[in-house]
């Protein structure tokens, strides 16, 4: 499939369509429902989690009626679930840096927000330099297939307990050495002006980090999506979609997120399988793997994963259980 450099007609209504949902959803969560710094409690997050579920999948039902029908539907739910996985270790970093930082609670959801919102422009940016990259030089599919297979047999021999160093951020580096910065969070706020003098305070580092971070995956997660389609209306909507559901994920996810512990080893099979499929789409191997494969190898690793997670916890964990029983 060659990459679209225009969208059709029917793309375009449907890209009007998102992007007036995302931009509605986005003020009236901001503006609304969290003016005041707060504490998301599980019930709110479980009922987010599902709003932009549902959503996701009403809008690929939309690609399915007006936009390429069964192909192109399978392509988006594929892309979605894919990125959708990957951002639950994009979940475990974002919660090892709230941790780092000593973040009070009540600032996660502004923390979140802004720091999704500038997920949104970087993956646009790279979405579509790399689509314009690919239809000048088609070769660097199978680059991106390479990368995809290394990244997965990597991700597979990590270990997931690995912590963060952010005093090895190179952009946090910069920002304080030429930054003036508070010793304390000032209620929640990111930029102050005192004594005439803009001043950041420790929170706005905390989102310079979680964007460095989110830039980092999305170097995984977007050649993953161009190994499943070609098509950037396609590629951006599942992708943002799943990014969207991301922080409503966290604050579901973040006490329990340990337990999936063999996510990350499907994570890294998906990647793998993904990455492998582009190579044997090379003209000299020319093996093509359908679309309904892919997705069907996609959602049964992940739910194998989190139904071996369940099944079969940790060591530790079974022992843990044995002593509080006790």
């Amino acid at each position: 499939m060659l990459i679209t450099n225009i969208f059709t007609l029917e793309e375009t209504y449907l890209f009007v369509l998102f992007a007036a949902i995302i931009v509605v959803f986005l003020v009236i969560d901001l503006g609304f429902f969290n003016k005041k710094a707060h504490k998301i409690s599980t019930k709110s997050a479980l009922y987010q989690s599902i709003f932009w579920v549902v959503v996701s999948i009403s809008f690929g039902y939309l690609i399915y009626i007006y936009s390429g029908g069964t192909e192109a539907s399978l392509e988006y739910f594929s892309a979605y679930l894919t990125e959708y996985a990957l951002s639950v270790d994009n979940i475990f970093v974002i919660l090892l840096i709230l941790r780092y930082f000593k973040v009070s609670e009540n600032y996660y959801h502004n923390i979140l927000f802004w720091g999704i919102l500038g997920a949104l422009v970087f993956r646009a940016i790279f979405i579509f330099l790399g689509a314009l990259l690919i239809s000048q030089f088609h070769w660097v599919l199978y680059i991106f297939g390479v990368f995809l297979v290394y990244t997965g047999i990597k991700i597979f021999f990590e270990d997931e307990a690995d912590g963060i160093e952010p005093e090895k951020n190179i952009i946090l580096k910069f920002a304080r050495k030429y930054l003036r910065i508070s010793k304390s969070n000032h209620g929640g706020k990111f930029i102050l002006k005192k004594h005439g003098k803009l001043i950041v305070t420790p929170l706005f580092l905390v989102i310079i980090l979680i964007e460095t971070t989110d830039l980092i995956f999305a170097v995984d997660s977007i050649p993953a999506a161009f190994a499943i389609t070609r098509n950037e209306f396609i590629i951006y909507t599942s992708n943002v979609f799943a990014v969207l559901g991301l922080r409503a994920k966290f604050f579901l996810l973040a006490g329990i997120i340990d337990k999936f512990y063999l996510l990350q080893k499907g994570l890294s099979f998906i990647l793998v399988f993904i990455g492998t499929k582009m190579l044997l789409e090379w003209e000299y191997i020319n093996i093509h793997i359908p679309i309904e494969m892919s997705f069907g190898v996609i959602i049964l690793t992940l739910i194998l994963s989190i139904l071996l997670s369940v099944l079969m916890p940790k060591p530790e964990e079974v022992s843990e259980g044995i002593i509080n029983k006790d």
